[in-house]
């Protein structure tokens, strides 16, 4: 059985992980995040003010992991670590870290596409989340359709061609007048608006699209936000609750059709959701509605294992050092890289 530590600083949250298994049969034993409160004064992260938190949190979260797991240093076999895509300070902070502490120790480093990781994160907690599936990675930076017909074989279907989803939540959001994150404000005003009141076009998603066409599973939400923008500009606060719901129907909409198509085509029974976005209440009951035409059943992690986390890293590391995968020591931290194992459509 291996033991594998999880480092994961892509963003705003400073995690550490451990967990141990072979194979599909893997056990979390802890998982600490620590959230990045100070970012929300400002609407937004900020990349260097990220940084120097993680800095400061690093090794507190480290140690109250290995603690929580009952673990020492010299019981880890390997060192699992985000390494691309995210802000690049903020990465090279837990690159930084892992590779040191792996080479002190002697044990493996692996660098992980936190994407990747996304994929893996819903198997930690239901077992039969497991390929063949079609996913959707959702998240404030990211928004794409893959199909998985094996661990490390992946088939980039679509993605946003502009803003991520969760993005243009936390853009609407500071339309409305909503704190940051953006996404949970604006599911829990949506909830009391009359969706009868606005209607936002569905974009990309046209009943005329056929597989093969370029704009049959991309998707695109940088239009959406200008008609929200454009609706907010012409509407009173007490509008606002029936805004949320128009922009939240169309999202939520746009996505689950997609993923749809995505099912259909591909013919899959399972359908995996991962990144923050994934925690959307919403959009997991639509998705399970919708996808009960094609009798395939839907996975969805907890707001745990939705949001950034080191266990779904730990997770994806033990695939790949179970395959021989070692990172050497110039290991590097990169803003964008494209997710490993995609084969063409």
């Amino acid at each position: 059985m291996t033991r594998i530590l999880g480092i994961e600083t892509s963003c705003d949250e400073t995690s550490a992980s451990v967990i141990e298994g072979a194979g599909d049969d893997v056990a979390m034993r802890s998982l600490v995040i620590l959230s990045q409160d100070v970012h929300r004064v400002f609407g937004g992260v900020v990349p260097e003010i990220a940084s120097r938190q993680h800095l400061t949190a690093i090794v507190p979260v480290v140690t109250r992991a290995l603690d929580d797991a009952g673990a020492t240093l010299e019981t880890i076999d390997a060192i699992a670590v985000t390494h691309a895509p995210g802000l690049v300070g903020a990465l090279l902070v837990g690159v930084s870290f892992a590779k040191a502490l792996a080479f002190g120790r002697g044990i493996p480093c692996l660098g992980v596409h936190h994407m990747e990781g996304h994929l893996f994160g819903t198997a930690l907690e239901h077992a039969d989340a497991l390929p063949p599936f079609t996913a959707l990675l959702v998240s404030g930076g990211h928004t794409m359709i893959v199909d998985v017909p094996e661990w490390g074989r992946y088939e980039l279907l679509g993605r946003t061609r502009d803003d991520a989803a969760g993005e243009a939540f936390d853009k609407v959001a500071k339309l409305l007048g909503l704190p940051y994150p953006g996404g949970p404000h604006v599911e829990r005003l949506a909830a009391t608006g009359d969706p009868s009141r606005f209607r936002f076009a569905r974009p990309m998603l046209r009943r005329d699209q056929q597989p093969g066409d370029a704009e049959y599973y991309d998707l695109s939400f940088s239009g959406l936000k200008t008609a929200v923008l454009n609706a907010v500009h012409g509407a009173t606060p007490e509008d606002h609750p029936h805004i949320a719901r128009a922009f939240h129907d169309a999202i939520v909409e746009t996505l689950v059709e997609k993923t749809a198509r995505a099912v259909a085509q591909r013919g899959r029974t399972r359908v995996v959701l991962g990144g923050g976005v994934a925690g959307n209440r919403t959009l997991v009951a639509a998705m399970r509605a919708r996808m009960k035409r094609h009798h395939a059943e839907v996975f969805a992690p907890s707001a745990r294992i939705a949001t950034d986390n080191a266990a779904m890293i730990a997770r994806a590391g033990l695939f790949h050092l179970e395959r021989g995968m070692r990172s050497p020591l110039d290991l590097n931290a990169f803003a964008s890289l494209p997710l490993p194992g995609l084969v063409s459509a």
